[in-house]
């Protein structure tokens, strides 16, 4: 029954997000030639991430921006499983545009971690930071990463920049993510009708504040679950993975809880294939920063989206029409 109602649930959903979208939503991988974008117009593929997160709704907003004031460009939103596909994606030629976490860009550009060999990807600019946001069940005796020991635990969608930083954290706190935590590779979605119905007991996330899907499990189920304190972590994770992983803190009345909860916080990054063509780089990254308070309205995360840290994307290259915005636009 509960499949059902979700059905239900997830049509109704499409259908509000759909104006937002700008247009029919097209599924994982779509793309190719029927999508490509260069000089004098032509369609624009956004690869998001799942649709109960940031990455979605502020693609979506980003989507009809361009609709309205990119003259002959039509643009859409795709649903993905975020980072690490995003990528592969825009290398592909299935995206245009995509959103990843700069932990996972960092690593395409230099050829570790998810991708065997160095990817031809630029940026068009910084976005907002990332929270790491770790919630378990109150009765699951987890007071800290090293307790999933043997449990089971949403670490994101394959190929997400969550399930990247998932291991990672597991890793930092002395388990083998292959081994020492029943492991369930699930998007956001499935993850908070798991949490909420008790077949898991822990999920990561990473995302920008708030995140509808981590508003739906807080307010669902109240003091059944808790976040947890990530920052004894940084500093192990920050020496096998560099100083792109910083401190952070969730604020309290984001998600209704009793104090702030200390985290780990990483940069968001907007990236195309390298060569994307720089007239329409330049138009893309002047909307984003002229049409910012739209996207706010979207999502609160985009308030975040600066000027001052815009073209700190290294070790990813910007591409050269969003130097030439962003230098009009006098970024730092």
């Amino acid at each position: 029954m509960r499949s059902v109602v979700r059905v239900a649930v997830a049509l109704v959903v499409c259908a509000l997000v759909l104006a937002a979208c700008g247009g029919q939503r097209r599924p994982e991988g779509a793309g190719g030639s029927t999508s490509t974008a260069g000089a004098g117009g032509g369609r624009i593929t956004i690869a998001t991430g799942n649709t109960t997160g940031v990455y979605y709704q502020l693609g979506g907003g980003l989507a009809q921006l361009i609709d309205k004031n990119i003259e002959g460009y039509r643009a859409t939103a795709s649903e993905t499983g975020a980072s690490v596909q995003n990528v592969q994606g825009i290398v592909a030629g299935n995206y245009q545009v995509a959103f990843s976490l700069m932990d996972t860009a960092s690593d395409a550009v230099e050829g570790k971690g998810s991708f065997t060999s160095p990817q031809p990807i630029e940026a068009l600019t910084r976005l907002y930071p990332n929270y790491t946001q770790v919630l378990v069940r109150s009765d699951s005796g987890i007071n800290s990463v090293a307790d999933m020991k043997g449990k089971r635990v949403s670490t994101g969608s394959p190929n997400s920049g969550t399930e990247v930083i998932a291991r990672r954290l597991l890793t930092a706190a002395g388990l083998d993510p292959a081994k020492d935590v029943q492991a369930q590779r699930l998007g956001l979605p499935e993850t908070q009708d798991g949490i909420k119905d008790g077949t898991i007991d822990a999920m990561f996330w990473s995302g920008g504040l708030p995140t509808g899907g981590i508003t739906d499990v807080t307010t669902s189920l109240k003091d059944k679950v808790k976040f947890l304190d990530l920052s004894s972590l940084l500093s192990p994770l920050q020496s096998a993975n560099g100083p792109i992983y910083e401190a952070g803190s969730i604020p309290a009345a984001t998600y209704g809880q009793p104090a702030d909860v200390p985290t780990i916080v990483v940069p968001n990054v907007l990236v195309v294939k390298k060569g994307f063509d720089e007239a329409l780089a330049e138009q893309l990254v002047k909307l984003i920063f002229d049409q910012r308070a739209e996207l706010e309205k979207v999502n609160a995360a985009a308030k975040d989206i600066s000027l001052d840290t815009a073209r700190k994307t290294d070790p990813i290259p910007l591409n050269p029409g969003a130097t030439k915005a962003l230098d009009g636009l006098g970024a730092k």
